[in-house]
């Protein structure tokens, strides 16, 4: 097992954990292709050692020799399969076909290739390669005495990429919603936020500079053969689309915040303390660790009010979020990506309790508060950008 990132903690052990991922199949046409995969049932526990035998006064562990997870007893697996310990010594594959690599099978317990091929619905010997990583197989729930309350894995950035869907999907409700809109409304959910983004699904690659690009030379919505629209462009017209583009566009970087917790009320600055269900948090850092400015927080401001014009008829309530000064503090995708594309940026995020920790706190309020704040967003930029004036 390798170590994907640098945050492992004390949460992740004696967890009922499965695996999940990507799976490279060659089919009978003899193609390679994907499957994605994930064994609904938990197979694998990392063990802590008994406190008895270990009274450390703070937890450690050998990252290569201590992070083994635990799959079953050999016994066991032997009876399975009817054999004992000296038969398997004794096996040998002979006359085999050369491969390059060892086969899974070789590499991995046969066991396990097994119940990934069947979730992949293909036998072992089709299985090529795969990327599988540990989850944690406990599910999601709602908590709290009066169910306000979100316990769940993996908060931290699915939150914000399920709220910003939703908030894009509902702001084209009505039929006639891009009739009048001179934006194109966009979101970008990239990977591997947490170990730098420096990959090729990452922010930090070329993904949406690229698709910005392409998209900026297409026709307004306006015109009704948009199958045909790079066919009407002329050169002159693309040579500075791009840039163009960019300087009206605006950039939400969405990631989940931090909410105050009662236990270390002195770990957060004394008028900047965020809570669960009031609204989602505008993340500010004069070190440019989230790049969050006043035109942006006075653009937020508008789009929360005019919240009120959905169904519900509330506008969306905001927070504020400044880290100590003798505090570090973390980042997010928004100062990369505004470095990147010259475009204003803001960052803002949910609250949260036990961020990166294997089962998180959030908000259930806080849900609809961002999906609102999203659509609002998405319907009313267009008209807004035009009336925030900076030289």
């Amino acid at each position: 097992m390798d170590e994907c990132c640098a945050d492992v903690r004390l949460e992740g052990f004696d967890r009922d954990l499965s695996i999940a991922g990507r799976v490279m199949v060659k089919n009978q046409r003899g193609h390679f292709i994907q499957k994605l995969v994930r064994i609904d049932r938990p197979i694998l526990r990392i063990p802590t050692l008994a406190i008895h035998l270990d009274r450390q006064e703070n937890f450690s562990f050998n990252k290569e020799t201590q992070l083994f997870p635990i799959a079953g007893l050999v016994s066991a697996e032997l009876n399975r399969q009817g054999k004992t310990e000296e038969t398997t010594k004794t096996e040998d594959n002979v006359n085999e076909p050369f491969k390059p690599l060892k086969v899974l099978t070789e590499r991995h317990h046969p066991y396990i290739v097994e119940l990934i091929a069947t979730e992949a619905g293909v036998e072992p010997s089709d299985l090529v390669d795969f990327e599988m990583l540990l989850y944690d197989t406990q599910k999601s729930c709602i908590g709290g005495i009066n169910n306000e309350l979100i316990f769940s894995a993996r908060l931290d950035n699915l939150g914000m990429s399920y709220c910003s869907t939703v908030g894009l999907i509902e702001s084209l409700a009505s039929s006639s919603a891009l009739d009048n809109e001179s934006s194109i409304r966009l979101i970008s959910l990239f990977d591997h936020e947490e170990i730098g983004s420096q990959t090729a699904q990452g922010a930090d690659s070329n993904l949406l500079p690229a698709i910005i690009r392409r998209l900026s030379v297409l026709q307004s919505s306006t015109e009704s053969e948009s199958d045909k629209s790079y066919d009407k462009v002329a050169e002159s017209e693309t040579a500075t689309a791009y840039e163009q583009t960019l300087s009206t566009s605006f950039l939400i970087s969405a990631d989940m915040a931090h909410s105050v917790n009662p236990n270390y009320p002195a770990k957060y600055e004394s008028d900047h303390r965020p809570e669960m269900n009031k609204g989602v948090v505008i993340k500010i850092n004069a070190n440019a660790r989230y790049a969050t400015n006043s035109p942006g927080i006075v653009l937020l401001q508008e789009v929360a009010q005019r919240a009120a014009q959905g169904k519900c008829g509330e506008g969306v309530p905001l927070q504020l979020f400044v880290v100590r000064n003798d505090s570090s503090c973390g980042s997010t995708i928004g100062p990369m990506l505004s470095a990147a594309l010259g475009a204003r940026t803001l960052d803002l995020g949910n609250p949260q309790l036990s961020m990166h920790s294997i089962r998180e706190t959030g908000g259930v309020y806080d849900v609809e508060h961002a999906i609102r704040l999203f659509g609002s967003y998405f319907e009313h930029f267009s008209e807004l950008e035009q009336t925030i004036f900076v030289d």
